[in-house]
């Protein structure tokens, strides 16, 4: 990938690809989940698991902790605010049911690679609570030495204490969200948080010997501007964590409540938008950062930058990843999760995920048995957005097709982007240009047979 910035955006281009799309953490997207998925599939895919090769292969363990003490104006998370904390005893009590019903199929002791802790706001859990939780899961699995131990964190919710029992307890990589540093922009979207606050916990982290430490950012809120976020991207450069994600702000108030609350008017133009990414590019490339791609950026110490240089990157649904294609068990109320060639997500309301574990079902509600041409296409689309780069040799070798002939009508399209700019095509490759990573979610899109049938796209954040 040429990792450039880009020559400033025509209008006319944004114009054009001031469209809705998919993220492409999974592919299929999660919104092509059904509910006529059995769970019967995915407790052959646990079992196939159990007794075939990918046992040998560790796995990756996500918990979706859905408590918050206060409402952020912009969330799509699904979490349940409440300043009431005796509600998370009992929902430790479910996930040990939970990974009980996994550990049946599973067998007990799986290694285990990667784990991370989501919400909601995972420290929303004392630190007895959280002892609990990961003395629950060690019992169960085996968290491998030098693996990804990685936590989300409310920076208003923690101190230096608190940060001592994180690393007791094997965490050692933290998710500070940010957002933003303007006290303005915070104000309005009901997350006011001081820099001062972030970092002194950086500090007081770096103390503790933390592996990595990870910024959350948010383009296109409220009150923003090119101008304010640059005074944002100077503080994060100063703060330099080893990695940041830089997400653009997706505004669905038809399908998040919680965004209804924020005033339209006071949304930055698609314009705007991309000359924050743009800036945010230069800035943190400038600082030495590496664009892993999209939303992601790291130090060129940091695993992920040697993994997007090494061309072992991948995509999962937390995003960018080190972690080889592998399976996600997830636990807890909506998690979603991946065994084998099935997608499978968790009963999304509180009561409904607690009564099938009351039951002594699995609380998978919705799900996908994937097929070969969804196996194909996914590993072009993660081509397309982890590397930006598809070899067609390597495509063919894999499914026994011929890409130019099994995606004739999506070359010709792609054709139209290589005018654009947004690609570079030759006999044997795809790339993305510098000017195409800002619109990778389009080129992706390309490939998704879904949208090739269903031309609805009103589902999805813009892209921009």
């Amino acid at each position: 990938m040429n990792a450039a910035v880009a020559e400033p955006i025509s209008e006319d281009l944004l114009r054009r690809f001031d469209v809705s799309g998919p993220r492409y953490t999974s592919y299929p997207t999660a919104d092509r989940f059904v509910e006529s998925f059995p769970v019967e599939d995915y407790v052959h895919a646990l079992t196939l698991r159990s007794t075939g090769a990918a046992a040998a292969t560790p796995l990756s363990l996500y918990v979706h902790i859905p408590f918050c003490e206060s409402l952020c104006y912009y969330c799509a998370c699904n979490k349940i605010i409440t300043k009431h904390h005796d509600r998370a005893a009992p929902y430790l009590g479910y996930l040990a049911r939970e990974v009980a019903l996994h550990i049946e199929k599973l067998g007990s002791g799986q290694a285990v690679s990667q784990l991370h802790l989501g919400g909601g706001s995972p420290t929303f859990l004392t630190d007895d609570e959280l002892r609990e939780l990961m003395g629950m899961l060690r019992s169960n699995f085996n968290l491998l030495p030098g693996g990804e131990y990685s936590i989300e964190v409310d920076p208003r919710t923690i101190d230096a204490s608190r940060l001592d029992t994180l690393a007791e307890l094997g965490f050692n990589r933290l998710s500070f969200g940010v957002q933003d540093f303007d006290a303005a922009v915070q104000k309005s979207v009901n997350r006011v948080q001081p820099a001062e606050q972030v970092f002194g916990l950086v500090a007081a982290a770096r103390e503790r010997k933390f592996d990595s430490i990870n910024v959350d950012l948010i383009y296109g809120l409220p009150l923003q501007s090119p101008e304010s976020f640059d005074r944002t991207l100077a503080q994060v450069v100063e703060l330099r964590p080893e990695r940041i994600a830089l997400y653009a702000y997706a505004h669905l108030p038809e399908r998040f409540k919680p965004q209804r609350r924020i005033e339209t008017t006071q949304i930055p133009s698609a314009g705007a938008k991309v000359a924050m990414l743009a800036r945010s590019m230069a800035a943190f490339m400038g600082a030495g950062y590496v664009y892993v791609g999209m939303d992601h950026f790291a130090l060129p110490t940091d695993p992920l930058a040697i993994a997007k240089q090494q061309g072992r990157l991948h995509r999962n649904f937390q995003g960018y990843s080190t972690q080889p294609d592998c399976d996600l068990i997830a636990l807890g109320v909506s998690s979603i999760g991946r065994v084998g060639s099935t997608y499978s997500q968790n009963a999304k309301t509180m009561e409904e995920y607690c009564d099938y574990l009351d039951q002594g079902r699995f609380p998978v509600v919705r799900g996908l048995s994937l097929t070969a041409d969804d196996l194909l296409r996914r590993a072009v689309i993660m081509a397309v957005m982890c590397q930006g780069l598809v070899v067609f040799k390597s495509i063919e070798a894999a499914y026994a097709i011929e890409f130019r002939s099994y995606f004739a009508a999506e070359m010709v399209t792609l054709e139209k982007l290589a005018e654009q700019g947004l690609v570079r095509l030759n006999e044997s490759n795809i790339e993305v240009t510098a000017t195409g990573w800002f619109f990778v979610r389009a080129v992706a899109m390309v490939f998704d047979r879904y949208l090739q049938t269903d031309r609805t796209t009103a589902r999805f954040s813009k892209i921009l």
